[in-house]
């Protein structure tokens, strides 16, 4: 890996965590780790030109079908895959499909790329992750086996303490905060080689006590009525948050800066 690196393009591969869910913009739009890296290189690259070909609730089989044909035909610098996460929070998943299918794409896009980005996505204290940390774990071994086999680089954002703080994530539970998506994005810029601009991104927040007993059932409700309950009704009917929404920057063009 080069030091300090001037790369010139960058494709995201993924589904909402690439998309930039929950870092919310005045406009309605979405954000994300993705955009502020890009921000981050292009500073560095003028002319530099970036393409998020991700969508929200895409497993991995629709990420292999609609996204890494398209990203590997770009021929960017640098690529980021980040998928199968959705899949191993389905009540039933065939981790070996996942295996499969991660292996056909890393496959497909490793050869069209100076420099892929895989990652161990960040997982959020509390009982989602403790039952379903077995699939998450098995997951992340064949994420780093196929780095090892391709020469992709592991960022792993699943071992940062700051990111299993639940003050990191949104009160859907499910996507980071705005400071969230800020540790991503340092967290890959040094991946990729860059000085770092935040040394310490992956420390533990201070301390703060502990919201009181209404205020944790309050917020239990809310997010009961506001995201698991459509969340159950999506499962139940087959239908995902992503049907129907294009990708969030389909083109490989040339990129400026986030809105703010």
């Amino acid at each position: 890996m080069q030091t300090n690196p001037t790369y010139t393009s960058l494709v995201a591969v993924g589904d909402s965590f690439t998309e930039g869910m929950s870092d919310l913009l005045p406009d309605g739009s979405y954000r994300g780790w993705a955009d502020l890296l890009a921000a981050r290189m292009a500073a560095r690259s003028p002319g530099f030109r970036y393409a998020n070909l991700a969508v929200r609730g895409k497993l991995i089989g629709q990420i292999v079908d609609e996204q890494v044909d398209v990203a590997a035909a770009m021929g960017a610098d640098v690529i980021t895959l980040v998928g199968g996460l959705n899949d191993t929070l389905r009540p039933k998943c065939d981790m070996a499909r996942v295996r499969d299918l991660l292996t056909q794409a890393v496959e497909r896009l490793a050869p069209h790329c100076e420099q892929l980005v895989l990652m161990r996505s960040p997982g959020r204290q509390g009982p989602v992750l403790e039952r379903f940390r077995p699939r998450i774990e098995a997951l992340f071994a064949v994420i780093d086996d196929l780095a090892k086999q391709h020469g992709a680089v592991v960022v792993d954002l699943y071992s940062a303490r700051s990111l299993a703080d639940p003050r990191m994530w949104d009160v859907d539970r499910l996507h980071l905060t705005a400071e969230g998506h800020r540790r991503v994005a340092e967290a890959v810029w040094q991946s990729l080689g860059y000085e770092p601009e935040d040394p310490e991104w992956h420390a533990p927040i201070p301390a703060m006590p502990p919201p009181g007993w209404t205020a944790r059932r309050t917020a239990d409700v809310r997010f009961a009525r506001q995201h698991l309950l459509p969340w159950i009704s999506r499962r139940l009917t087959g239908r995902s948050s992503g049907d129907g929404l294009p990708p969030k920057r389909p083109d490989l063009l040339p990129y400026e800066g986030p809105a703010r």
